[in-house]
Parts: C-alpha cells; structure tokens; sequence
C-alpha cells in the first residue's frame, strides 16, 4: 500500500464524517443514555438503585413509552413531510382533535364505519384548503395553517353544542388499538408500523418524494424543471390532514374520552421531535426515522421530569430547554443545519 493509500484523518475527524453520515446513531445513543438515567431514577427522587429494589425500566414501561410516542411520531411524520418543501403544519393537533371527536359523537348515530369515514375526511378537507392556501394563493404556510386550525377550533365549538345530548361511542377497535397489547406491546404497533413503512417509502423511493426533497432544496430549480408546485403542496397537505386525522382516531382510542383539547398538546412536540430527528426548517432534509427516535426522546424526558416532580410551569420550561439543548447538541455533532 503506497503512503497515499493510507487514511490519515484524525479520528475526530473520521468519527464526525460518519455520524454527519448516520445521523440517527447519535439520536440513539442519546435515547439509551436518557433510559439509563431514568433506570437510575425514582418516583419523587433521584437516587442510585440498590441491591435488591427493581428499576423503574420494564416491559410493562417500554410499551407504555412506545404507546404514547405512537400518536406523537404519527402527527410529527406530518411536520417532517411539510417541513421538506420548507414549510409547517400548524393545525395537525386541532385537526387530530377535531376527528377524534366528530368520531366519537358519530358512531352512537351513524354507526362507526360511516363515523371513522366521516372523521377522516374531515382531515383530508382541511389539509386540502391548507393545500389551496399555500400552493395556489402563496400564504405562508405558517399563516395557512394556523389560521385553518383556529377556524377549525372555532367549527368544533359550534358543532359540540349541537351534539351535547347525543352522547358519545369510542369504536371497539379504536380502543383495542389504543389500549390493548400483544405479547406485553401495545396493539398500537399494528398500525404504526405499516404506516412508519408507508412513510419511509413515500420518502425515500417514489417521484412524489423525491418531489418534495425537490421543492425544499430549490423551488425556483424545480419550477424551471417542470414540476408543477401547487399538486405536489395540494396533496402533500391533504395527505398531512388525513395522517393527522388518523393519529387523532388512535389517540382517542388511547385515551377513551373525547374533549374539545384532546390532541391540542400534542402540536408542539411534534415540531419538536422532527427537529430533533434532523429535519430542517428550511426544507430538503428530513428522516422521519429520525422523528421516531426524536418521539422517543421526548417522552423519556417527559418521564423524567414526571419523576421529579416538577411543577407544571417549570416542566414546561425544562422541556423546551431540553428540547433546544438536544437540537444544538445534534447540528454540532452532525455539522447539519
């Protein structure tokens, strides 16, 4: 082998090309170091576990982390297709929120076919306006969508005080699904995972994802290339409604009790766990691998203060310099922006 053969970068240097290369390897390293610390933790207290005293990691826990990081990952797969063209989807807890509860009043009248029919196209409705409003008429999507979600919160107000004596139904396998497990995992997995697949597919091996990537990284090139900008926003947004409207159906299946804020808590995190995943902001990166890891990631945490007790205020404020030191930490390791 002649000298120039040889590598001589400096293993820093080599360690930094290859997580800049994986980038998930760092998010799941930092996930197991988080578990590892809360295997070191108990309810009230941190302290160290001693001879004899079980730790708090099971796999009763790890399918409970798993059930409530379902519906989390679900509507963060939305930020993470919207967030490639550059954009963001505001109204996907209102629009999860808005499906879980025209189902649950739905299905004591309609029966619950028509029901889950109804409930999730009324998602495909108001992805398709967020669709028109940022493809055809150029609202920023930010705008678009948040406007959409407060005009859909306002609708789901009206139609609550026309449904208040009709009572509510949450459909069997809407339960099972939310609820139930299969060999100590949760049944949610039976729907997760094809569409973690679907995604992934979507993604990384059709035209319409390749499309995407397209829009984010250069419109203006895009354009020039003939691609027609408004479809693809049309059904990128449609699509981020129905996913949003199916995460709500299995939300409500978790939780058993429809309200007018049932997925509404859920927004910000899934902004969240697609940044944290390594999906950019500014368009032509994304891995909604990344955003499963960073679902993941985010419920430790919420674990984790849980456990110590924190005051809701202060919770809330650990969780989002939680969440900005994980996204830094991330781009330096990575060198991504």
């Amino acid at each position: 082998m002649s000298p120039t053969d040889t590598d001589t970068t400096p293993p820093l240097a080599r360690l930094g090309r290859i997580l800049r290369d994986n980038p998930i390897i760092p998010l799941i390293a930092f996930l197991l170091l988080l578990v590892v610390a809360l295997e070191f933790m108990r309810p009230g207290i941190v302290m160290p576990i001693r001879a004899g005293r079980e730790g708090l990691i099971s796999s009763f826990w790890l399918g409970n982390l798993i059930k409530f990081a379902i519906p989390l990952a679900m509507l963060a797969a939305c930020q993470v297709l919207t967030m490639l063209t550059a954009g963001i989807d505001l109204s996907v807890g209102v629009v999860a929120t808005v499906a879980a509860f025209v189902c649950a009043t739905l299905s004591s009248t309609l029966g619950v076919p028509q029901a889950v029919m109804i409930a999730l196209a009324t998602g495909f409705v108001v992805g398709l306006v967020n669709g028109f409003g940022v493809g055809i008429v150029r609202v920023h999507p930010l705008i678009m969508t948040l406007g959409t979600g407060l005009i859909a919160t306002g609708c789901l107000q009206v139609y609550q005080r026309f449904t208040i004596n009709t009572g509510t139904l949450i459909p069997p396998f809407l339960e099972w699904l939310g609820t139930g497990r299969t060999w100590g995992m949760p049944n949610g997995l039976f729907l997760f995972v094809p569409f973690a697949i679907f995604i992934i597919w979507l993604m990384r091996s059709t035209g319409f994802g390749r499309l995407l990537f397209a829009l984010g990284s250069n419109e203006k090139a895009a354009k020039l290339s003939g691609v027609k900008s408004w479809q693809v926003l049309m059904a990128l947004y449609a699509l981020s409604g129905l996913i949003a409207a199916l995460a709500g159906l299995l939300y409500l299946g978790m939780i058993r009790t429809p309200s007018l804020n049932l997925a509404n808590p859920l927004l910000l995190p899934s902004v969240a766990a697609a940044v944290i995943g390594g999906t950019s902001i500014f368009g032509g990166r994304g891995s909604f691998a990344g955003a499963i890891i960073g679902a993941l990631i985010l419920r430790v945490i919420d674990t984790m203060l849980t456990l110590l007790q924190m005051p809701e205020g202060a919770r809330t404020a650990m969780f989002g310099l939680i969440i900005l030191a994980v996204t830094a930490l991330y781009v330096r390791i990575t060198g991504t922006k």
